[in-house]
């Protein structure tokens, strides 16, 4: 092995190499049981983020664990369309040719968009494979593939033949300058500042006016009632009155719905059903006609009078209130905090739109999948997300599927020049089923939404319509690893479709993960400038590639000023190569159910020397067992020492542990004791304790053989439980311990997971090696308060001993007086016999440390004195600060709990000190 490790060669080394042997495909079982996952579909325009990487990671380690298990496993890739991000970028592309989609006609648009995903549209795939994930590329699908898109065309013909789809006109979210309706996923509600303006509608009887409030003036030219509620005593009386509509000139009336809120504004809300979604629920109840004033840019149209048409939105907003207030109408105008919608793609002010669309008639589609979670054939991890299903699902409305774009899967339906709609697979299977002859046709222009073929994923990837062996083998899948974020809009619309359609669940758990966040808890956004690629912990990044990465294509200087000021004093150096293990690690560690992550790059750093700790133990193990008998051949005798049957007594706790924290998806618990067991028990105690008896020249051949083959055995399952968290580095040591160990096959994928064997838990050797380390522990803690040079010998005396202490310490005095570095132990009759000593305690038992001779006093006192010093000056600067009300009221939070934290530790290390000073003062 390399002195060194470096995470970069290997694993440029193995992925191809794994991936080239075939074996992220399914491996016959061992086990009799299957096991699958499909990965929630990037975008095909998309490059892997945090989220991505957190969660491939998670699904990585679940597909690794049961490949290694011996279930014939089967991680299922693909990438999605999106639909409407897709078709952004290539018009994108198209503007800086000076062209517009429209220049190219819808066919030759396609092509181009096609020609951009050959060539562009793999990025996530291979950064993929850069973080180690196993998918079985072979059976790489995209929404869009010909298979996919007869499973999108077969689902919406059966749907439309029961009725479950049909065309209506009804209000959506339109954005105006993409054209098209967006589902409420891609709608951004952020507060803004606005205005609330107060206008006069008058009472057509001339007997006074109503005051109403609307935060959107342009949209009162397709006013159709005034609405009170019922109870309201102010304007009971004016209830079946009608008002007339300024500007306008249309009688409206004056209707009462419970809706309203007596309390807000005036207590009267103008009801403008085509252009308000609460506005329009009410306009059904009353039956109040739907007056469309908005052309499909969200400029005024010719339901509105003359004087207006034409104009943008806003630009009527302004004149509607000059000539409200003109014509005396204006009763006053409000400063008024409000959440505008805008399209994520566009920025665009969403409009809701009175249009023709196509729908799914959810309501005998939901109950079933209510059904399934509530008999618990769906299981949510964590268990409260399944409230927010059953919240959504049983207030769920009929799902608009049909998007004003040209990149998708068109709607398999026909209109002939009268209107008629037919729907079929083809227009072949249209014309024979409906003998339409040569009746002219036309396919409507419109695609489905991209969540429509998403929703079919589980078991159109498997090869539904056609009953496959992989549907057969792999359906109903495992586990969906999932943020929260889409329970509605995918997880939800799965178990719907995949009930609807297979008759089965979709998968059986919904591992449910949280939100990355920046180190302060903050959302990771382009706008804030705290983004971090994963790809960039992995392979390093220089501090100006950060910086132009950070502000690429930021509009305000000011910002992108602030931004690269942060980046720079954040990352002086840039980010340095973490390797893709370190980053698995990270992740794991930090998979607690269902919380956000906070992510800070120092527990990379950590996990970082985790793998050259593993590094650097292997090559120990690998130097003192290469080339020597390592017990290999069973008919020769072995001899273990006590720490031999205590490491391979820990094995089998921890195997069972992580065992058991994986199948409840605690992952952050299998990777604190993954970690805790190899850096603390097998680096720092059992290594260590291998030395006495590899070096000890008494030593038997059977006692050595035996330390030798723990020591490979150990590794070897160590490296086994820890591959699919950090898969590079284990197989590069596996290939190196293999011969060694006796392990059978090529490659650590494959090998065994390891199980646990209570017959090899030995309670005795555990006690015996607890008492050994409690002895060394309260030794180096002795050094430490004192001061004593770690490689000084000490002298060391023993007092109050039971029968127990007496037998560890013969059986053990070569390890004590090697790893606490002892020139002598010495059992006192009584401990009146002692000199003046530092004490340890190990249970009754006292380890005793005389003083003399050991340190300096004086010189001991006068160091503690300088730092006590030193530390009561800066509890003084830190108390001052903290008592300062400007400081703790101005400050963000973060920074007045960090100085909390310092007042904190500096305390406790005052608290340390005294005492140490007050023990060496009484010598």
């Amino acid at each position: 092995m390399d002195k060194h490790f470096d995470p970069k060669a290997i694993e440029s080394k193995w992925y191809p190499e794994w991936e080239a042997r075939g074996y992220f495909k399914p491996q016959p079982s061992r086990t009799g049981k299957h096991y699958c996952i499909v990965i929630p579909p990037p975008n095909v325009t998309g490059s892997l983020h945090m989220g991505h990487a957190f969660q491939d990671t998670i699904m990585d380690i679940l597909i690794r664990y049961h490949r290694m298990k011996g279930d014939e496993t089967l991680w299922q890739p693909g990438t999605d369309h999106a639909g409407i991000a897709t078709q952004m970028v290539v018009e994108r592309l198209l503007e800086r040719e000076g062209k517009s989609r429209h220049d190219l006609g819808r066919e030759k648009f396609l092509e181009r968009v096609w020609q951009w995903k050959e060539e562009s549209g793999s990025t996530i795939t291979r950064q993929l494979r850069r973080m180690g994930a196993s998918l079985d590329w072979s059976r790489e699908r995209f929404t869009m593939d010909e298979g996919l898109s007869n499973a999108v065309k077969e689902v919406f013909v059966r749907l439309y033949e029961e009725g479950l789809i049909y065309r209506g006109k009804r209000l959506v979210n339109w954005d105006p300058v993409l054209h098209t309706a967006i589902s409420d996923l891609e709608v951004i509600s952020e507060e803004e500042n606005g205005h609330l303006w107060h206008f006069r509608y008058p009472l057509t009887d001339g007997s006074g006016h109503l005051v109403v409030a609307t935060t959107r003036p342009e949209t009162m030219l397709g006013d159709q009632a005034v609405a009170v509620h019922p109870e309201d005593e102010r304007y009971r009386h004016l209830i079946g009155k009608t008002v007339t509509l300024p500007l306008v000139g249309r009688e409206i009336p004056i209707i009462a719905d419970d809706y309203v809120d007596p309390e807000f504004g005036t207590g009267c809300v103008k009801i403008t059903p085509a252009h308000d979604f609460n506005d329009y629920e009410i306009g059904q109840r009353h039956g109040l006609p739907l007056l469309n004033i908005f052309t499909v840019d969200a400029a005024i149209n010719d339901n509105a009078p003359e004087a207006y048409r034409g104009l943008d939105r806003f630009e009527a907003r302004r004149r509607i209130v000059a000539d409200m207030e003109a014509a005396g109408l204006l009763e006053k105008i409000e400063d008024h905090k409000l959440m505008v919608p805008r399209g994520d793609r566009s920025g665009a002010v969403i409009e809701p739109y009175l249009t023709d669309q196509w729908y799914v008639a959810i309501e005998s589609l939901a109950k079933p999948a209510i059904e399934a979670v509530e008999k618990g054939e769906i299981e949510f991890v964590p268990k409260n997300w399944e409230n927010t299903y059953f919240e959504w699902m049983r207030n769920i409305q009929d799902w608009c599927i049909s998007r004003q774009l040209w990149w998708g899967h068109r709607i398999p339906a026909w209109y002939d020049e009268a209107g008629n709609v037919y729907v079929g697979r083809s227009e072949e299977e249209v014309r024979e089923k409906y003998n339409l002859g040569d009746t002219p046709l036309r396919q409507d222009e419109d695609v489905l939404d991209t969540w429509f073929s998403s929703a079919l994923w589980t078991f159109s990837t498997l090869g539904w319509p056609e009953k496959t062996p992989e549907l057969e083998k792999f359906h109903p899948t495992n586990v969906l690893v999932t943020g929260f974020d889409i329970i509605f809009f995918w997880v939800a619309r799965m178990i719907m479709m995949t009930l609807k359609f297979m008759g089965e669940v979709p998968f059986h758990q919904v591992y449910v993960h949280g939100l990355v966040r920046d180190a302060q808890g903050q959302k990771m956004s382009k706008s804030k400038g705290n983004v971090l690629d994963p790809l960039d912990i992995i392979d390093g990044i220089d501090l100006e590639s950060l910086v132009k990465k950070r502000t690429y294509g930021m509009m305000q200087p000011q910002k992108a000023k602030k931004i690269e000021q942060q980046t720079r004093k954040e990352f002086p150096n840039g980010i340095p190569a973490y390797g893709a293990d370190a980053l698995r690690f990270t992740f794991a560690s930090l998979a607690s159910t269902g919380r956000d992550i906070r992510f800070d790059l120092q527990r990379c750093e950590g996990y970082r020397n985790f793998c050259n700790k593993l590094w650097n133990a292997s090559r120990y193990v690998l130097m003192n067992t290469r080339g020597e008998d390592v017990g290999l051949d069973e008919n020769l005798p072995v001899e273990l020492s006590v720490a031999d049957r205590w490491i391979i007594s820990r094995l089998q706790r921890v195997e069972k542990e992580v065992t058991r924290h994986i199948e409840q998806y605690r992952f952050d618990l299998m990777a604190q004791t993954l970690y805790e067991f190899t850096w603390d028990e097998f680096c720092d105690w059992y290594l260590e304790l291998s030395k006495p008896i590899l070096n000890d020249p008494a030593a038997s051949d059977a006692q050595k053989r035996g330390t030798r083959r723990t020591l490979v055995r150990t590794l070897d399952a160590l490296l086994r439980l820890l591959h699919p968290v950090i898969p590079f580095i284990t197989e590069e040591i596996w290939q190196q311990v293999r011969p060694l160990s006796g392990a059978e096959g090529e490659t650590i994928m494959l090998a065994p997971y390891p199980q646990a064997d209570e017959k090899k838990i030995d309670e005795a050797a555990e006690a015996e090696i607890t008492w050994l380390q409690q002895f060394i522990i309260g030794v180096r803690r002795i050094r430490a308060e004192m001061n004593i040079a770690p490689g000084k010998p000490l002298p060391v005396l023993l007092a109050n001993l039971n029968d127990t202490d007496r037998r560890y310490l013969a059986d053990n005095e070569a390890f004590l007086k090697t790893l606490a570095r002892l020139e002598s132990i010495t059992v006192l009759e009584s401990e009146a016999d002692a000199p003046e000593s530092a004490v340890a305690l190990v249970g009754e038992m006292k380890v005793l440390i005389p003083m003399a001779g050991l340190i300096d006093k004086d010189a001991e006192l006068a160091r503690l004195k300088k730092e006590l010093d030193k530390l009561r000056k800066e509890r003084e600067r830190l108390e001052k600060k903290l008592a300062n009300d400007n400081f703790v009221s101005r400050a963000p939070a973060e920074v007045v709990e960090k100085e909390r934290k310092k007042l904190e530790d500096v305390l406790s290390a005052l608290t340390n000190l005294e005492a140490q000073h007050e023990k060496i003062r009484a010598l």
